[in-house]
């Protein structure tokens, strides 16, 4: 266990312990409101900005979370366009981004590290990455600490919201936008191909045992947490893939949970 007292993975476990709060509590509000596929989305899009920033020598993280917001823009459009059809919006900007994507690694530099962004890389995190990280969780907690009760209101009733006053536009524009600054912190983490799971999984979880909406919120926190923690554990003993083993370890648990429900029902 000497990996536990080296800095590279003490590094790696306060990032990680940092996208364990803020990717499942922006996913608890995406799966309530249908969105579980936006983490793709925006992902996939902020892999071209990481490749953008990469040729043009900024801060891939950075030009990724540029990208991963203009993209949350586009989407809220496209849904107002496509009202009956709103998924049709993810789709689009996903196909859009998983093509610019392509064509940026492919016109840049073969060195570029596409697989760190693509797979997670959370051993080769710096500080500039932890304060970054750490200034998104911020905004993230103060942001749904401070409007809790409207993001209540509109995640499970958007009508009534409206009719009460509440400014939805303002409120959907901000939930895709928080979303897509975890996501794009995120991806170095997990990887972009991974960083889904981490957002929908522990609230598919929290649907099985929570009983309110504020217990919902610390079930998702504390599986998150569990996940990372136990995935990095595991992975550093093992030598296996952090991002990987911290998605199965989430598959896991919520597969037990569902066999558990299950035994009490047959059981009751």
């Amino acid at each position: 266990m000497e990996i536990v007292t080296s800095e590279f993975f003490q590094r790696a476990l306060i990032g990680g312990l940092l996208i364990g709060i803020t990717a499942p509590l922006m996913g608890f509000f995406l799966v309530l409101r249908r969105l579980s596929m936006i983490g793709d989305t925006l992902s996939h899009v902020a892999i071209a900005g990481v490749a953008l920033g990469f040729i043009v020598g900024v801060y891939p993280i950075a030009m990724g979370l540029l990208f991963a917001i203009a993209a949350s823009f586009a989407i809220e459009k496209l849904r107002k366009a496509y009202k009956a059809y709103a998924e049709l919006s993810l789709a689009i900007i996903m196909a859009g981004g998983i093509g610019l994507a392509s064509i940026l690694f492919t016109a840049g530099d073969s060195m570029m590290d596409v697989n760190s962004y693509l797979f997670g890389s959370i051993y080769t995190l710096d500080n500039v990455d932890l304060y970054t990280i750490g200034g998104v969780t911020a905004v993230v907690l103060i942001v749904i600490i401070s409007q809790s009760k409207e993001l209540f209101l509109i995640t499970f009733d958007e009508e009534a919201a409206s009719v009460s006053g509440l400014p939805v536009r303002f409120y959907n524009v901000m939930i895709s936008v928080l979303t897509a600054l975890v996501i794009s912190v995120a991806i170095k983490i997990v990887g972009a191909l991974l960083v889904s799971a981490l957002l929908t999984i522990p609230a598919a979880c929290s649907l099985i045992i929570a009983r309110s909406f504020k217990q919902s919120l610390m079930t998702v926190i504390a599986i998150g947490e569990f996940a990372v923690i136990a995935g990095l554990l595991i992975a550093g003993v093992w030598n296996l893939a952090p991002g990987g083993t911290i998605v199965l370890l989430l598959i896991a648990l919520l597969l037990i949970l569902l066999l558990v429900r299950r035994g009490f029902r047959l059981g009751g």
